[in-house]
């Protein structure tokens, strides 16, 4: 019943399809048209991947921050070392250049070498106010000189602010306002403003400059994204048209296939925009993704097409066993290839789930659009010709088929110790693989803002901010004299890690003003004694320019908060671990459990916290996924031991990819994570075509496994090392990235999926030789739920077979 049902499902739904060709093809452009519209609601994430779900104890933390003291990441830094900088007219247009970036309404203010206030006594009432440390507008030679001097050796205070002694590099820097600086305005004052304004500046004024600092980098970081989508789409259709071509040898089908996918990247782009996701690294691959994806589809249909044209010449029948013959078998690979992507959506990360949403609905969309398109198009044209149908009898193919062959054959054993060989030497790479949560390391690193990065590293050692947030448990307890000593052990400890810039919290003020109260000598750049702090603090207390409290930076309204800033190098999940490991011990020690609460925070923590989590949430998904594809073959072919069978040709090009991960050095993070459940959802489809096709064989030889084995491999040889083909050359186009992650993972899932063709067309039926008695037999391989039907049979006699 079953089988009847199966083939009456497909008649139906052919019939439906070839009857009313104009309404669906309105239908499918209605559709085209709708989700076009939808283009609109596109956007591009300003923020980095927040990879942790919003309940998360390290995000919550990450919030309390931000309500207590703002966005941490809102500064743009503008640095250069050029030694003419202490001339009067370079140092003049870098001091203009800076009121020019404090002029932009979108900038709360700027510190630079030219607006620099030193903090000054009065008397009259007690107080501390800043002034301007230089009065005049233009200064000369002589005036620059002694400016220079005061900035390098009386003023300790703006050390790895504003200057750096490496190689008396000075910057300026700029504070976006908070409200802009994770929004779409945020791109278009850096690219539109700030950036041409720098480029001209360095022009004029023959300085090299050096531009960072978050908004900026995530900014340029961004629109990379944007150019590369382009980039992939393109590169995609080449890539894949050309393959398509070379198969084929014809203009026709290749035209029809590249139309086909192109209306699914369409889709792919206005489900984006219906849903309101935004466009992050994981969505970007997508629309190329289902190029990559559709033209297998493609290969199937027209191929099957073009072989019952030549078979029997009637169009009519040729375009309806297209539909039912290779439309079931088609839609299984492409659920199995969408279970690979929906695992995703069952994690508690907010991006991948998103990525698990879009992926696998494009990805059954491509299925029914290849489905409705191709038919219905070759059904308006002519029967093709005889030029079209010439690939059909290829003979360079054939070496190959035979090549396989000959191996199965007679070299089950080489097969066999080859892949034991290869397994054990994967699980030494497993070893060492690292995991990593560097939130720059996949940005591209040839690019100008990657190298102006790692200047800032060496100068000021590091640009990622990480937030240390101590609560002293009663109001105003942040300023008492035995706090501010605890929090200069702790300064004096992050110095001691070479990852770390020199922090920057309210005891930098509180030594600063007593440096102040000494009429500015730098050797008193010291907290007070107990003594001095009676005279001092009165001063601290009323510190103001006039416009904001200075201590709201470092210090909350209540005076129960401080916050310590430091800067860290981009250092991966398991160095910052260590480094966490080795603080917080002393952390502890220096501020009592029950009587402090201390927590680090930032963006960059986060990131690399999130990266852990991601892990984890690999294995689940991979699990997930392994699990709910070998149900679905069971449940298909009605045999649960054909799970081992089906599973073991596809792990092992799994374990294979992470051993290559351990040795070649390519770290877990967010982007080579998705390798695994993509190339295990596409790699399956090729046992379910093998299997599938075996069963029919050994059905039609009265159950003879030897005389079934190797007609099955010969006829599904070919089609997989086709769509095997596409796909590796496919994924290829993501190595023309210049991210890192998104190199590796097209390289990788390439690898992987070339290790699979390889090892469903050798190992796979090698092991239904091997195990025939136990698995591969009448009892276990029971009439399947689901059909795939044999290319050379017609429905008419599977139906009489049945009723028989």
């Amino acid at each position: 019943m079953s089988k009847i049902f199966s083939f009456g499902f497909w008649n139906t739904i052919a019939g439906i399809i070839l009857r009313n060709r104009t309404v669906i093809l309105v239908l499918i452009a209605c559709i085209t048209v709708f989700l076009g519209t939808q283009w609109k609601n596109m956007r591009f994430s300003f923020t980095e991947a927040n990879l942790l779900p919003d309940h998360h104890e390290v995000n919550q933390e990450y919030q309390k921050f931000l309500d207590r003291f703002g966005e941490e990441g809102n500064v743009l830094l503008v640095a250069t070392n050029d030694p003419t900088l202490f001339t009067p007219e370079k140092f003049n247009a870098w001091n203009q250049l800076a009121e020019k970036l404090d002029s932009f309404p979108e900038v709360e203010f700027t510190i630079g070498v030219g607006k620099l206030k030193k903090l000054q006594k009065f008397d009259n009432p007690p107080r501390f106010e800043l002034v301007d440390l230089v009065k005049e507008e233009k200064l000369n030679q002589q005036q620059v000189s002694n400016y220079k001097k005061e900035l390098f050796d009386s003023l300790p205070f703006y050390e790895g602010l504003v200057y750096s002694k490496k190689s008396n590099t000075v910057q300026t820097a700029v504070y976006i306002k908070k409200d802009i600086v994770n929004s779409k305005q945020r791109k278009i004052f850096i690219l539109e403003e700030i950036d041409p304004l720098l480029k001209q500046f360095e022009k004029d004024n023959n300085l090299e400059l050096h531009v960072s600092g978050m908004p900026y980098i995530r900014t340029l970081n961004s629109q990379n994204i944007v150019d590369e989508i382009g980039l992939f789409v393109g590169g995609a259709l080449l890539v894949t048209s050309l393959i398509f071509f070379f198969f084929f040898r014809s203009f026709r089908a290749t035209l029809i296939s590249m139309f086909t996918v192109i209306i699914g990247v369409m889709w792919s782009f206005g489900f984006l925009g219906l849903m309101n996701y935004e466009i992050t690294v994981l969505t970007a691959i997508i629309p190329p993704l289902i190029i990559v994806i559709g033209i297998p589809n493609c290969i199937f249909l027209i191929n099957k097409y073009q072989q019952e044209i030549k078979n029997h010449g009637n169009q009519a029948k040729s375009l309806q066993r297209v539909i039912t013959k290779v439309g079931n078998a088609t839609l299984m690979t492409n659920v199995t290839t969408a279970s690979g992507f929906a695992t995703f959506i069952i994690t508690e990360s907010t991006l991948l789930k998103e990525f698990g949403v879009v992926a696998s609905v494009n990805i059954l969309a491509i299925f029914v659009l290849s489905l409705l398109i191709i038919p219905i198009i070759y059904s308006y044209m002519p029967r093709p010709k005889e030029k079209h149908l010439r690939h059909l009898g290829k003979t360079w193919i054939e070496g190959f088929v035979d090549w396989i062959q000959r191996t199965v054959k007679h070299r089950r054993i080489t097969i066999y110790i080859c892949s034991v060989i290869l397994l054990a030497t994967s699980i030494i790479g497993i070893y060492q693989i690292k995991v990593s949560g560097s939130l720059l390391e996949d940005m591209p690193q040839d690019a100008e803002f990657f190298k102006d990065i790692e200047f800032f590293e060496d100068e000021f050692d590091g640009i990622m901010p990480l937030e240390i947030l101590i609560n002293t448990n009663r109001k105003k307890g942040v300023l008492k004299l035995s706090t501010l000593k605890k929090m200069q052990r702790l300064e004096d400890l992050l110095l001691d890690a070479p990852e770390l810039s020199q922090p920057v919290s309210v005891v930098d003020l509180v030594k600063y003003s007593k440096q102040a109260y000494y009429n500015g000598n730098p050797k008193y750049y010291q907290l007070p004694t107990s003594q001095e702090q009676n005279f001092i603090f009165p001063y601290l207390k009323n510190l103001s320019d006039g416009t904001s409290d200075q201590l709201n930076a470092y210090v909350d309204s209540t005076g129960q908060y401080a916050r310590m800033t430091v800067f860290m190098k981009d250092v991966g999940t398991e160095e910052m671990e260590r480094i966490e490991a080795n603080l917080w011990p002393k952390i502890h020690e220096i501020f009592p459990e029950d009587r402090y609460e201390v927590t680090m925070t930032g963006k960059a923590l986060v990131f690399q916290k999130g990266t852990n989590y991601l892990v984890q949430n690999l294995v689940m998904s991979l699990t997930l996924a392994i699990v709910l594809i070998a149900i679905f073959m069971a449940w298909m072919f009605r045999s649960f031991r054909m799970i081992l069978i089906s599973l073991v040709p596809n792990l092992l090009p799994l374990l294979i990819t992470a051993g290559m991960m351990g040795f070649l050095g390519i770290p877990i993070k967010p982007s080579t994570i998705l390798v695994f459940s993509i190339a295990f959802g596409i790699s399956v489809d090729d046992t379910i075509h093998f299997l599938a096709k075996y069963r029919q064989v050994l059905k039609t030889n009265n159950w003879k496994i030897k005389k079934s084995v190797y007609p099955a491999l010969r006829e599904t040889t070919v089609s997989m090392f086709y769509t095997s083909i596409v796909l590796f050359f496919g994924f290829s186009v993501f190595m023309i990235s210049s991210f890192g992650g998104t190199k590796a993972l097209g390289g990788l899932v390439s690898a992987t999926l070339l290790f699979a063709m390889l090892s469903n067309l050798l190992l796979l039926p090698s092991l239904l030789l091997s195990l025939e008695r136990n698995i591969a037999n009448k009892k276990t391989l029971k009439e399947p739920h689901l059909q795939i039907l044999a290319d050379g049979e017609d429905l008419e006699e599977e139906n009489k077979e049945t009723d028989n």
